[in-house]
C-alpha cells in the first residue's frame, strides 16, 4: 500500500513519455487551471463558514434543537445529533466537524457515533449539489429539488438510525 503513489507517479511518468506529452507543462496547466477554480470558489466558502459561524452563535440551532428533540426522539433519532442533521444539507465540513465532535465524545461503536457515521456517509452537503446541477442547466427553478432532497435525506437518516439499532 505504500508503494501506490509512487507507482502512480511512474506510471504517469511512463505513460506521458510513451504519447510524447510534456508532463511538467501539463502540470503547470493543471496547476493554474485549479488556482482559477479555487478563487472561483473563495467567495462561496467564505459566505458558507460566515452563515454557518452566525448561525451557531446566535443561538438558533439551540432553538431548533430544543424544538425537534422530542418528535425526533419519538421516531429513534437522538438528540446528539439533531446538530449535525441540521448542518449536513448546509456543509460537508461543518457536518465533519461535528461527526469528530460526536465520535470523540460518544465513541464510534455506540449507537449514537454510528448514526452519526450514517448520517455523514449516506448524506451530502444539498444546497452546494444543487446549486452546482443547476448552474449548467437552463431550467434554474429548484422549487421542487431541494425540498424533496431534503425529505429524501431525513427518510434516510430515519432508516439508518433504525439499522443501526441491530448493528
Amino acid at each position: 500500500m505504500n508503494y501506490l503513489i509512487p507507482l502512480i507517479l511512474i506510471i504517469t511518468v511512463i505513460a506521458s513519455l510513451i504519447k510524447k506529452v510534456p508532463l511538467y507543462d501539463g502540470f503547470i496547466d493543471g496547476t493554474k487551471d485549479a488556482m482559477k477554480l479555487t478563487l472561483n470558489l473563495l467567495p462561496f466558502f467564505i459566505s458558507i463558514f460566515i452563515m454557518l459561524n452566525l448561525f451557531n452563535e446566535s443561538g438558533i440551532n439551540e432553538h431548533i434543537t430544543k424544538i425537534l428533540e422530542t418528535p425526533l426522539s419519538l421516531i429513534g433519532i437522538p438528540k446528539e445529533l439533531i446538530g449535525l442533521l441540521i448542518i449536513r444539507p448546509i456543509s460537508g465540513s461543518g457536518s465533519i466537524a461535528i461527526l469528530e465532535e460526536i465520535l470523540s465524545i460518544y465513541g464510534a461503536d455506540s449507537y449514537i457515533g454510528r448514526c452519526a457515521s450514517v448520517i455523514c456517509g449516506c448524506n451530502d452537503t444539498i444546497f452546494f449539489i444543487v446549486a452546482v446541477y443547476t448552474a449548467k442547466c437552463k431550467e434554474k427553478n429548484t422549487f421542487l429539488a431541494i425540498p424533496l432532497s431534503i425529505i429524501a435525506s431525513f427518510f434516510g437518516v430515519v432508516v439508518g438510525c433504525f439499522i443501526c439499532r441491530f448493528i
